[in-house]
């Protein structure tokens, strides 16, 4: 009986497209090959193999996603974040671990962001504790993208953002030259600019900023 992974890679390999997948390729900057599947097709098949394994209704399997996360293609990592935010709700404050350890390997903004506003962010809702612990220290890291997470994980928080400790986090990278940091920092200010306008604009003006941050996190406030 093939194991979940050796299903999840017959499924994917029956779909391969080498036509589709350099362009693909090409997108992602040549960090990641891929198979070829595009979105709508990718997400049709792990439908089905939802539907076949019953994944989803046994506890969070993270030797899946590692296996998942091991393999080169592309769309075995996508695969694992749609597994991954299909069980935010199994998410235990151990999980964070495993999510460090994703954003550390095969990092880029299409899987770091991901796991920086959803899983992440779940498990310090959960959890709180973990911030002062883990994250705070992630927000002055030498990686990038542990930097890029700690200011995006409350992208979804709304009125229960923490808005001295997002701030801090912004002030403590604001200088950085960092094209994904300076997007972050202006990405998380326009979140929260749909529910704190006036705060927004009030820091956005009396701090110095990137321009790139400045114009991502003015956008709903101008």
């Amino acid at each position: 009986m093939p194991t979940k992974i050796e299903k999840v890679t017959n499924l994917f390999e029956a779909y391969r497209n080498e036509r589709e997948a350099g362009p693909m390729t090409k997108y992602m900057k040549n960090h990641f090959p891929f198979l070829g599947i595009k979105s709508p097709i990718r997400k049709e098949l792990e439908k089905v193999f939802f539907k076949e394994t019953g994944i989803l209704k046994e506890p969070f399997d993270q030797e899946f996603i590692l296996e998942l996360w091991e393999k080169d293609e592309r769309e075995y990592q996508y695969m694992a974040l749609t597994y991954i935010e299909k069980s935010l709700k199994k998410l235990q404050k151990g999980d964070l671990a495993l999510m460090e350890r994703l954003v550390l390997e095969k990092s880029w903004w299409d899987t770091v962001d991901a796991i920086a506003a959803k899983a992440v962010g779940k498990i310090a809702e959960k959890f709180p504790e973990i911030i002062e612990e883990t994250i705070d220290d992630w927000a002055e890291h030498d990686n990038l993208w542990l930097r890029r997470t700690a200011i995006l994980f409350q992208l979804k928080y709304k009125e229960i953002t923490d808005e001295e400790r997002l701030y801090r986090y912004i002030s403590s990278n604001s200088d950085s030259k960092e094209f994904f940091i300076q997007k972050a920092i202006g990405w998380a200010l326009r979140e929260y600019s749909k529910t704190n306008p006036s705060s927004v604009k009030q820091f956005i003006n009396e701090n110095s900023l990137a321009p790139l941050s400045v114009r991502e996190g003015s956008k709903y406030v101008d």
